[in-house]
């Protein structure tokens, strides 16, 4: 939804709400338990007036820290990730915990990069957080960072925040973070360093201010942020940056007052998407339609079901980019297909109701969803 001024960002319906490790841990003390009550009793608010709410949650590694002895954040990866794990038990009880004070079910899910980057596993996570949301329950995000082979740092949550804000095509991503939001130099340098207010996500002049590295508990500084708050903007998303410590700071962002920075995507959510499918993934096979097919697409909006396919191209698996062609085989549209090539042979022509006899299951009505389609 376009935005004209801050009083509107109480109209935004799905936040992705990230908060950093200096927040949750109070700077490396142990889990912030009060605080973590405070954020949840507000999420819970935005939950209860029918707004759907995600949490990314940093905080695991510090907490193992805390619990292991450790004053110093490791710079090996066995050891990071033995951080991870012993304190992944603390954080996520201590959520889960607060979310059921207020009558609120919650979900663990744990991810990495790697999940995000396979077509196939993508879509599987975003249908089962579009399943929890339609269920009312609140997803607790964090990184997999036990299992993950890559150095930790490189999986900053403000990155995977983005990448879910991606994922469920939320309006509004909210990271809580140690810094009142970004100035036009380090505030901790310079007292008369200035609060910028607003700007665009991706904006050259903004990531030229930024700098500086994350604190010794955090992986991620504001030059982060700022690009979280350009692949989140891939999608449409704002992203609000603001200090977490705010008194009422969720409730005050939902009223729409004037504090920290809010980075605007720089183009509607549509075209964002339409250049992510477009661009940035190659298409992978052809799919030729009959008329009634095209029509359905770019006159009802509808979703592509294997009835209106008569033909296909290529080698692709589920979550690859496909075109879509007219019966003259010029290109109307590209999306990601729900079925691999085999599967879909046996399919196109086929009603939706023929598909378990043909297959022994359903994974999904459509060959293409709607959400994942873009006319072109």
């Amino acid at each position: 939804m376009k935005l004209k001024s801050r009083q509107e960002l109480g109209l935004t319906q799905r936040w992705v709400v990230k908060i950093g490790s200096a927040m949750i841990t109070n700077d490396g003390q142990g889990l912030d338990r009060c605080a973590i009550d405070g954020w949840v009793m507000q999420m819970a608010e935005l939950h209860q007036a029918g707004r759907e709410v995600l949490l990314v949650t940093s905080g695991a590694v510090a907490e193992g820290m805390r619990r292991l002895g450790w004053n110093r954040r490791p710079t090996a990866l066995a050891e990071l990730q033995a951080a991870a794990a012993v304190g992944q038990m603390g954080l996520v009880q201590a959520w889960e915990s607060a979310f059921e004070r207020c009558g609120i079910q919650t979900a663990q899910i744990l991810l990495t990069h790697e999940d995000a980057s396979d077509r196939q596993r993508y879509l599987n996570i975003r249908n089962t957080l579009r399943t929890l949301l339609r269920l009312r329950a609140i997803p607790v995000i964090n990184e997999n960072d036990t299992v993950a082979f890559e150095e930790i740092r490189f999986g900053d949550n403000d990155t995977l925040g983005a990448l879910v804000a991606n994922l469920v095509e939320a309006d509004l991503y909210v990271i809580l973070t140690d810094q009142h939001g970004l100035y036009d130099r380090n505030p901790r340098q310079f007292p008369d360093a200035r609060l910028i207010r607003e700007g665009r996500a991706g904006d050259a002049t903004l990531t030229a201010m930024a700098g500086g590295a994350a604190g010794s508990l955090g992986s991620g500084g504001m030059l982060t942020k700022l690009h979280a708050a350009a692949k989140a903007a891939r999608s449409g998303a704002l992203t609000l940056l603001a200090w977490g410590r705010e008194p009422e700071v969720l409730r005050r962002i939902a009223a729409g007052e004037e504090f920290g920075t809010v980075l605007r995507p720089s183009q509607s959510p549509l075209a964002a998407r339409k250049q992510w499918l477009a661009v940035q993934l190659q298409i992978k096979g052809r799919l030729h339609l009959d008329a009634g097919a095209v029509r359905a697409l770019r006159t009802d909006g509808k979703s592509l079901l294997p009835v209106g396919v008569t033909a296909i191209e290529g080698q692709f698996k589920r979550g690859d980019l496909v075109s879509c062609l007219d019966p003259s085989g010029l290109e109307i549209a590209r999306g990601l297909v729900n079925y691999e090539t085999e599967p879909a042979l046996l399919l196109i022509g086929k009603t939706t109701r023929r598909i378990e006899a043909l297959l022994g299951h359903v994974d999904d009505p459509e060959l293409i969803h709607r959400d994942n389609l873009v006319l072109v």
